[in-house]
């Protein structure tokens, strides 16, 4: 089987500990055929890091989500000097690059492996309930021979070897589903269309009675 490139978000390490843990992801990785990828890490540009990252993701066949502690903060607020003001403690954040390239590979169709290091906030695309299960994991090399683990890679795995869906746009007209064609209309093009079709439909009631009335 060929390797296949999958893409890794994963923000610079602070520890030890954290880089022990991304070395041994990447190195589950590419014993099961995949070739990891991260920008700034093992893929640098002269160009924008958002640029490198986009044109990264579009030869991957999937992304890796490695959400680590970046940021800690002991006490603070939320939503200040408002009604609903709450306060915080012991907050742990991971890098945003962590939402922006999971949100980036989603809208591109890639299926998502999330391992979040348990204690950091639950929130936006590192939280449960989207279209992919989240994994909160002690970033130890351990967590990766677990039952759990296992078979979240297997699935995911599966997934990247699964033929792409075609997009709207690489298919014919007359091979599209009322459903395809509608899905893929903007919003102002769907009322013009709805206008279109109320007008013909008036139309031909209008008719109908006038021919039933002659």
């Amino acid at each position: 089987m060929n390797e296949l490139n999958v893409f890794v978000s994963v923000g610079g390490t602070a520890t030890e500990r954290q880089e022990a843990f991304v070395r041994a992801v990447e190195d589950r990785l590419r014993s099961e055929g995949l070739v990891p990828h991260t920008v700034g890490r093992n893929t640098f540009s002269a160009d924008a890091p958002l640029k490198t990252v986009t044109e990264l993701l579009d030869k991957c066949s999937g992304t890796v989500v490695i959400a680590l502690e970046r940021m800690h903060f002991e006490s603070g607020t939320e939503k200040r000097g408002g009604p609903k003001e709450l306060p915080l403690r012991d907050i742990s954040l991971p890098t945003p690059w962590n939402q922006i390239e999971a949100a980036m590979a989603y809208s591109r169709g890639h299926p998502l492996m999330v391992i979040v290091e348990s204690g950091l906030r639950s929130e936006g695309l590192l939280e449960r309930g989207n279209d992919w299960y989240v994994q909160w994991v002690q970033p130890d090399a351990a967590a990766l021979g677990t039952t759990e683990f296992n078979g979240v890679l297997a699935s995911w795995k599966q997934k990247l070897l699964q033929p792409p869906k075609p997009s709207i746009s690489a298919k014919a007209p007359a091979e599209l589903t009322v459903a395809e064609l509608i899905g893929g209309l903007k919003a102002t093009q769907l009322w013009s269309v709805l206008g279109a079709l109320a007008v013909l439909v008036g139309g031909a009631f209008a008719l109908g009675a006038k021919l039933s009335g002659g």
